[in-house]
């Protein structure tokens, strides 16, 4: 029993693109989907399916990789706020991944979103994890 599913699908999705795999299967949770539907809208995955399995419900998630020696379209994955600490923003010091060619993901009022949304909309939040 994974306490922490985000950390365990940041993990699962580092150790993928490291090992360079194609496919990755991960249990479905709410907040887990929620932050793969943001990564494929990012550009940083392929594409994910939804399947149901004999006693559970799983997401098959494609890696997405380019030129000829596939090269993961990830380079790095960090959780920033975990059980342990907690981090949180507010609207004013939301951070800005590498002059914006990264994204942070933020659990905010309105749902999970990219630090540029939330921006947009003037909310803070707790900051998951940052990615590029």
């Amino acid at each position: 029993m994974v306490n922490d599913t985000i950390s365990d699908l940041l993990t699962k999705i580092r150790n993928a693109t490291s090992a360079k795999h194609q496919l990755l299967e991960v249990p479905l949770t709410k907040i887990t989907k929620s932050i793969i539907e943001i990564l494929k809208e990012e550009g940083f995955l392929e594409n994910y399916k939804i399947i149901n399995k004999l006693d559970k419900t799983i997401i098959i998630i494609s890696l997405k990789y380019y030129g000829k020696n596939r090269q993961s379209v990830i380079t790095n994955i960090n959780r920033v706020s975990r059980p342990g600490l907690r981090l949180y923003a507010n609207k004013k010091n939301i951070p800005t991944i590498l002059s914006k060619l990264g994204i942070a993901i933020i659990s905010t009022s309105k749902g999970l979103m990219t630090d540029s949304q939330a921006k947009n909309l003037n909310l803070g939040g707790e900051i998951l994890c940052k990615i590029y």
